[in-house]
């Protein structure tokens, strides 16, 4: 197992020296330019220049690169064009945000989706299944901002039972210890706090949580209803094996592999794909920074934030493989 992590994360270089040549064409390819972002009406010949040369944009670009990666591999990621302060701090004060509201939408995905898609391979034809297959096809297709702006309107702006933005409220005096505030609340005991982070997470994450809840049915109802029609499961029946015993080992255990890629993929995909709901939620995360960058031009913003959610993205696709061996043994038995 050890040979395996190890091979996987000396995979994970040349991904990401592929990702950094990438990332850095196509930042530089992206119309406008940083220093007439960072100057706007004030921008003249000589302040271009003047803003170009500090930050080495007059230089050629494989110099450039050379440059960047220079500083990745030193653990420098840059200092943000527009408002100077390094990327790494502004990650650290955001990312917090968003993995909060990753996670609050996974877990919405998974403790909704696996049983309702358990529940519609079993009774397939019947109306649940229908309806089941029918949501999950409504939740692929309606957009994550026109849902949001719904939950919003119906949710916050009518009805007032939840928050309309932001993650807390701005008058609850909080202890914020790692930015994650939820958690700082429970770490704090100050409950009204953390009740009041909790409330703020509901819409956001229904709302970025659907699509990812519809594709997990839809995966485990197929994956499920393959494997009640294997042998050993009729056999397993045969033998008068009480129905849960036969669904938890026989059924589920068989079906997981597919699904558990599918949240793994999900999961990577929930951290970087979460721009529009920061947005029309004004969520401080870094779904809404990198929005605000791209349209600032701001070159080491795009670049330290993408490559960090790269490595995590493959972190996470590691634990994913990790996890079959302790789903199956035989998967476990081929990676020693």
């Amino acid at each position: 197992m050890l040979r395996f992590v190890l091979r996987r994360l000396a995979l994970m270089v040349p991904v990401l020296v592929g990702l950094s040549i990438l990332l850095f064409a196509w930042v530089r390819a992206l119309p406008g330019d940083p220093a007439r972002a960072l100057l706007g009406e004030r921008a003249t010949p000589e302040g271009l220049a003047r803003v170009n040369d500090a930050y080495g944009f007059d230089q050629p670009l494989v110099q450039q690169y050379v440059t960047y990666v220079t500083a990745l591999l030193h653990g420098d990621f840059g200092s943000s064009i527009q408002t100077g302060q390094p990327v790494v701090d502004s990650f650290t004060e955001r990312f917090p945000a968003t993995v909060e509201l990753a996670v609050a939408a996974l877990l919405f995905a998974v403790v909704l989706g696996v049983p309702l898609g358990y529940l519609a391979a079993r009774r397939q034809g019947r109306p649940l299944d229908t309806f089941v297959v029918s949501g999950s096809l409504l939740g692929v297709v309606t957009p994550v901002f026109f849902l949001a702006i719904l939950l919003k309107l119906v949710f916050a702006d009518t009805l007032h039972w939840l928050p309309t933005s932001l993650r807390q409220d701005p008058r609850i005096d909080a202890t914020h210890i790692t930015n994650f505030y939820l958690l700082d609340g429970i770490l704090t005991r100050e409950w009204d706090a953390a009740w009041d982070a909790a409330l703020h997470l509901v819409l956001p994450a229904i709302a970025l949580g659907t699509i990812p809840l519809a594709i997990i049915v839809r995966i485990t109802r197929a994956s499920v209803a393959e494997v009640v029609h294997e042998d050993y499961v009729r056999t397993a029946e045969a033998k008068g094996l009480a129905r849960g015993t036969v669904s938890r080992r026989h059924v589920m255990r068989n079906a997981l592999l597919p699904v558990v890629t599918t949240i793994g993929l999900q999961a990577g995909l929930l951290l970087s794909g979460a721009v529009l709901t920061e947005t029309v939620f004004s969520f401080n995360g870094i779904g809404q920074y990198l929005f605000e960058a791209i349209g600032q031009r701001d070159y080491p913003v795009l670049q330290g934030f993408i490559i960090f959610i790269a490595v995590v993205y493959s972190l996470i696709n590691l634990l994913v493989d990790l996890s079959y061996g302790v789903i199956d043994p035989r998967v476990r038995a081929v990676s020693a």
